[in-house]
């Protein structure tokens, strides 16, 4: 889903109740991943960005949440750990907000954060 709203607290508050909480520890996690990073509201979904180029996002999408890691090392580096899950081109989808789980999530982010390499 395509928000409107100007901040992530904003995106989180609007989301469906039963997403809710997914989305809060997923920003939750990011913030304390992404140390040094920018948070904004870009594209219409949480975006993380550093020297102005957006590394990481999040989203409510109609049947899933998605989380974009924009760094194909990183993604590729913790393949085993995406096993089971929908992934695309830097797209990892979790079909049920219980699939968000902080062993999942935390190397992807921490593995961007470490990252100085080209993004996608």
């Amino acid at each position: 889903m395509k928000s409107e709203a100007p901040t992530v607290e904003g995106y989180v508050a609007d989301v469906p109740a039963e997403r809710r909480p997914a989305l809060e520890d997923l920003r939750r996690m990011c913030l304390e991943e992404l140390v040094g990073y920018e948070e904004d509201v870009r594209y219409g979904m949480p975006s993380y960005s550093r020297d102005g180029a957006v590394e990481v996002a999040f989203a409510s999408q109609r049947n899933y949440i998605s989380l974009y890691v924009l760094r194909e090392s990183v993604v590729k580096a913790n393949a085993r750990l995406l096993e089971g899950l929908s992934t695309g081109k830097g797209c990892i989808r979790f079909r049920r907000p219980e699939q968000l789980d902080p062993e999942v999530v935390r190397p992807l982010l921490a593995g961007s954060a470490a990252d100085t390499g080209p993004i996608r």
